[in-house]
């Protein structure tokens, strides 16, 4: 049997058989969907850019991926803790095929969560402009996990502990959400603050996801997944690099 689909199917079990894991997932979500969907509602439609829940519940789909697959990733660091990243690291198989698999795993996951909260979005009202735009949906989703689950894989293999996690958190992971216009329109920024948004792979993300569910995109659609593909082989390349440099 492949190492990819072994590794695959692993993270996939591991995520079903926890369902705290599931439930938990859908908290932040809920809590800026809700909280901020609801609570800027009024604002945002006296401002004339129409239902607030229409536009952030793309941003919180996207959101919703970007946790899940670094976090993935990042487990790394509680297998290389348990001691289960050394059997797997001392098997006789290529070291980027045991990647891979974490990746795609932890991919799939991401998706599984973001289709979660997309399923809380429409109970909270938010309504697709196309319904035959889904399937693309889900493809834009996947890339993103893509991206970001090799992400988490490079910044694991790289961390020898638990210490550097709040480091990651408020430096890195944080700022891709808040920079990436999940939560506020892209248009008329400052020009200093729309360069640096332009350098968040996440941006490319959510403006993909918005503009197949809602009909609204700011960089172009073919845009966003020229540079998701490329910015996702740039991240697989040095998870792998980072990943076949670990000791075991």
């Amino acid at each position: 049997m492949s190492v990819v689909y072994i590794m695959w199917l692993r993270e996939l079990r591991r995520y079903v058989r926890s369902r705290a894991q599931i439930v938990a997932s859908l908290g932040q979500p809920l809590l800026y969907l809700l909280a901020l969907g609801f609570g800027l509602g009024p604002v945002f439609q006296k401002a004339g850019q129409g239902s607030y829940i229409q536009f952030v519940a793309p941003g919180v789909i996207g959101m919703t991926v970007l946790f899940s697959s670094i976090f993935s990733g990042i487990g790394l660091l509680w297998d290389r803790q348990f001691g289960f990243l050394k059997e797997t690291l001392v098997a006789p198989v290529p070291r980027i095929q045991v990647m891979l698999g974490r990746t795609l795993g932890a991919s799939t996951v991401a998706v599984i969560q973001g289709t979660l909260v997309m399923i809380v979005c429409f109970i909270a009202g938010f309504r697709i402009a196309h319904w035959v735009d889904l399937p693309l949906a889900f493809l834009f989703m996947g890339m993103i996990a893509c991206m970001f689950a090799a992400l988490g894989t490079a910044i694991g293999s790289a961390l020898e502990n638990m210490q550097g996690f709040q480091l990651v958190m408020n430096f890195l992971v944080m700022p891709i959400f808040f920079l990436s216009g999940a939560l506020f329109p892209l248009t008329n920024l400052p020009k200093l603050f729309a360069f640096i948004t332009s350098l968040d792979p996440l941006a490319y993300g959510v403006d993909a996801l918005r503009s197949v569910l809602i009909g609204v995109s700011h960089f172009g659609i073919v845009f966003d997944a020229v540079v998701m593909v490329c910015v996702a082989a740039l991240f697989l390349a040095v998870g792998s690099r980072m990943f076949a440099k670990i000791q075991v």
